[in-house]
């Protein structure tokens, strides 16, 4: 088969034809790719930013579509021929542990779950069932950017019509929270992004206020859009240490919640006042939006459905296996929302 294959931190993917795929050990289920996801855990790994790779060569990817080819044994999740999710959330069947593939006598490793690749080993609880009439295309989504955002709205915080929320960072996981957000219909739902083009789609996507974090006093203008209070929650998926601290500056006291799921480069650390912590402000981190793949993504996917989202503006350029490094620095340039891989297409 074909891969992308990172044997260097700081390089380029190689594309490599030719890699030969292991017998299935128990527990693992052979799928056949037909879409794949990109997003900035991968980017972060290719770069560098994770810190020491000791897996090198690995192959990559954590969100796709497929068709389940073979099974290894124990496997009762799935069956050859579904139509299938691969997602990087632990959800229900046996935790495999990841494949070694082989390319000209170099070992290739991976963990339960890769995706940049014609075919792949996936551990039996990193799959679900494709929801009936969901396109294989928006069905990557449901492999990370949709438990993930979707997660941080509905799971993470519980939104009142009454509560001010601010979301920072209209990338795919924001712009997933945002539109999860809006179904609770919150007061005042303030997206902050530096782009303007992300603003005008948070407008579309249920967004009452939008502000540019390039031209305006983000603090300022969130203490004076909830009348000197703070708001009652705020999600960072924008990543870097300025903007969590923002994100928990930016909550009330006595209750107000603080709530990021991507993480800056290793190393970094955020600096809060511990007297804002006495003061009842709250932060956390969020594991994948909190998700429970076998009990939520169908939740998700009903919500989608009653609320017709339009998670198709979510993936705003397609990309062949081949230009996998352009989608990568089209991500980390800002261009794409949610760059998306087309493997095999035909499959569905």
């Amino acid at each position: 088969m074909k891969a992308a294959v990172l044997f260097e931190t700081g390089q380029p993917l190689r594309i490599l034809e030719g890699v030969q795929l292991p017998d299935l050990l128990p527990g693992q289920v052979e799928v056949e790719i037909a879409y794949s996801g990109v997003c900035h855990s991968q980017l972060m790994e290719v770069r560098g930013h994770r810190g020491e790779d000791r897996f090198l060569p690995h192959l990559l990817g954590h969100e796709a579509t497929g068709i389940v080819r073979s099974c290894g044994k124990g496997v009762t999740k799935v069956k050859s021929g579904d139509k299938v999710i691969l997602g990087w959330i632990k959800g229900a069947g046996i935790n495999a542990p990841g494949a070694e593939y082989l390319w000209k006598d170099t070992k290739l490793n991976s963990g339960g779950i890769t995706t940049f690749s014609e075919r792949s080993i996936v551990s039996e609880n990193r799959l679900l069932k494709l929801p009936d009439g969901l396109p294989m295309d928006i069905g990557v989504l449901y492999g990370c950017a949709i438990p993930t955002g979707a997660g941080l709205s509905q799971n993470e915080i519980h939104i009142k019509q009454t509560d001010t929320v601010v979301i920072i960072g209209i990338g795919g996981i924001g712009a997933i929270s945002l539109m999860y957000a809006a179904c609770k219909m919150p007061v005042k739902l303030i997206a902050v992004d530096m782009q303007p083009e992300k603003l005008n789609l948070a407008r579309q996507l249920g967004a009452t206020h939008c502000l540019n974090a390039a031209t305006e006093n983000l603090l300022e203008k969130i203490y004076e859009l909830t009348e000197g209070q703070g708001a009652d929650f705020c999600i960072d998926t924008a990543g870097k240490t300025s903007t969590i601290e923002l994100a928990f500056n930016a909550v009330r006291r006595n209750g107000g919640q603080c709530v990021f799921a991507s993480h800056p480069e290793a190393g970094q650390k955020i600096s809060i006042d511990p007297f804002e912590l006495i003061n009842g402000k709250q932060i956390k981190g969020s594991w994948g939006g909190h998700t429970n793949p076998d009990i939520d993504i169908p939740i998700f996917h009903q919500i989608s459905l009653k609320h017709d989202l339009p998670l198709a503006q979510m993936i705003t350029k397609r990309y062949s296996l081949d230009t996998i490094n352009d989608a990568l620095d089209d991500l980390e340039n800002g261009k794409v929302m949610r760059p998306l891989l087309e493997i095999n297409p035909t499959l569905g």
